[in-house]
């Protein structure tokens, strides 16, 4: 009986060793196949350069809302020209220029010796602006397509800057100041107005806006209210810090 088992028992061990011999092959194969099978991590999605706040999403409806008949005396624009000392000759820039309601008052303050900027992210605005300079006359209006963090503007060219009803839009507010500031002359201003919000609601906190200015190496210069009449809360104004 042992010996008719003796050729089984050798089958058997040879069988096993075969087995060892291409374990560590297998092994790594199925290691393999069980790292494969592992779930790749999701990427963790960083915040925009330079925004620690919330943002308004830029208007790009109908531009007949600025044009209403009332802006005028509600902003006292007048006293707004007058306090950044936008007078004949001067060059100004319309930041976030819209359907160029600014502008074109700017424009006929500064005359035919004077220029001014109407920037926008918005070609739409862009060329309507620029159509609208010609049927009203005014030479000096230069329409720029900027760019949401930068305002693509001459360096030293600006005596006075406006971003009316437009800075709660501005993504990158800081590096946007950055480089609007070498634009500015050094006896330039540069008046913000708009209405007290939490970003994204068409509104941001006057306090925030001063700190941002700060920030980008500009100086608090002076504060007025009277543009409330218009539903704006503050008409900012800041110079080149010193």
């Amino acid at each position: 009986m042992k010996i008719l088992l003796a050729p089984f028992i050798i089958i058997i061990s040879a069988f096993a060793l075969s087995l060892l011999a291409l374990s560590p092959s297998w092994q790594r194969s199925a290691s393999r196949s069980a790292f494969e099978a592992q779930p790749t991590a999701t990427p963790i999605l960083q915040p925009k350069a330079g925004v620690d706040r919330a943002v308004s999403e830029p208007y790009t409806g109908d531009l007949a809302i600025f044009e209403a008949p009332e802006r005028d005396i509600n902003l006292q624009i007048d006293r707004v020209m007058d306090i950044l000392k936008i007078t004949e000759g001067k060059s100004v820039a319309d930041i976030g220029a819209g359907s160029g309601w600014f502008t074109v008052r700017a424009a006929k303050r500064v005359g035919e010796k004077g220029k001014v900027f109407a920037v926008e992210i918005n070609q739409e605005y862009i060329d309507h602006i620029a159509k609208r300079a010609l049927n009203e006359k005014l030479p000096g209006i230069q329409t720029v397509l900027g760019k949401t963090d930068d305002p693509l503007l001459p360096l030293n060219s600006l005596d006075s800057i406006m971003i009316l009803k437009t800075y709660h839009e501005i993504g990158d507010p800081v590096n946007f100041l950055k480089k609007l500031r070498p634009s500015l002359r050094k006896d330039g201003l540069m008046g913000i107005i708009d209405r007290n919000g939490s970003g994204d609601d068409h509104g941001i906190e006057k306090a925030t806006v001063i700190d941002e200015a700060k920030r980008a190496g500009f100086a608090f210069k002076a504060e007025y209210d009277f543009v409330k009449p218009d539903g704006m809360d503050y008409f900012l104004v800041f110079e080149i810090a010193k």
